[in-house]
């Protein structure tokens, strides 16, 4: 079993920055192919960034290149998506996911093993 713990989530005007964190426990951090999604009300679950178990190789959604960053903080166990020019449409609960059978696990969603509860992130314009 693996426990994924979001936290950095808020409400801030269009422009600014977020920092999000998922914490991952029960299984070898290392190990763990790591991505994060997001959910707007009334839309499907979509891909933002993934990252591998070395974090050699990352892959971003076309709408959040260039702003966002996906790493990995060995020492906490976990992973970081940093939010930069933050606009009103990434507005949406973001979640961390992890796949414990593959090297990179990418844009695909089914190859997620585990799932975080969740953090708001509310963008204003």
């Amino acid at each position: 079993q693996v426990q994924l713990v979001e936290s950095g989530g808020g409400l801030v005007q269009a422009g600014a920055s977020l920092r999000l964190s998922c914490t991952a426990s029960g299984r070898t951090f290392s190990s763990l192919a790591m991505g994060w999604f997001r959910q707007a009300p009334g839309k499907e679950r979509e891909f933002v960034a993934a990252i591998s178990w070395s974090g050699l190789s990352s892959e971003y959604a076309d709408s959040v290149k260039g702003r966002f960053i996906i790493s990995r903080d060995k020492n906490q166990n976990a992973v970081v998506l940093q939010m930069n020019g933050l606009k009103p449409e990434d507005t949406a609960v973001y979640y961390c996911a992890a796949d414990t059978k593959r090297y990179y696990s990418g844009k695909d969603h089914k190859n997620y093993d585990y799932w975080g509860q969740g953090t708001q992130v509310t963008v204003s314009s």
